[in-house]
């Protein structure tokens, strides 16, 4: 089993960047695929951006394809999202996850954060 703790949310105005950290433990996190997932007020919960176990392999939503960046240190059992540009439709708390599977994309995944808020202020 794999747990995920996420780090570096916080209060933002409208153009600025956030850096977000995931930490993995209790499991090899370097055979896992990892993403980012965002769930803002009244929303469903969507796939943000998602990488593949040794990095070749990346997905972001349109929404934030240009702005966000996600990357993976597995050596660290760390993974990463750069936001910039931030909007306020961007406001939501945003969970990592993980598992062995092998498809990105998919939503299904078996480890989650607790998560971590991210607020943008116009």
């Amino acid at each position: 089993q794999v747990r995920l703790l996420e780090s570096g949310g916080g209060l933002v105005q409208a153009g600025g960047s956030l850096s977000l950290s995931c930490a993995a433990s209790g499991h090899t996190f370097e055979h896992y695929r990892a993403a980012w997932f965002r769930q803002g007020p009244g929303k469903e919960r969507e796939l943000v951006a998602a990488i593949s176990w040794g990095g070749g392999t990346i997905y972001y939503a349109d929404s934030v394809k240009g702005r966000f960046n996600i990357s993976r240190d597995n050596a660290k059992n760390m993974m990463y999202l750069q936001m910039n540009g931030l909007k306020p439709e961007d406001t939501a708390v945003y969970y990592c996850a993980a598992d062995s599977r092998l498809i990105i994309t998919t939503v299904d995944y078996d480890y989650w954060g607790q998560g971590t808020q991210v607020t943008v202020s116009s």
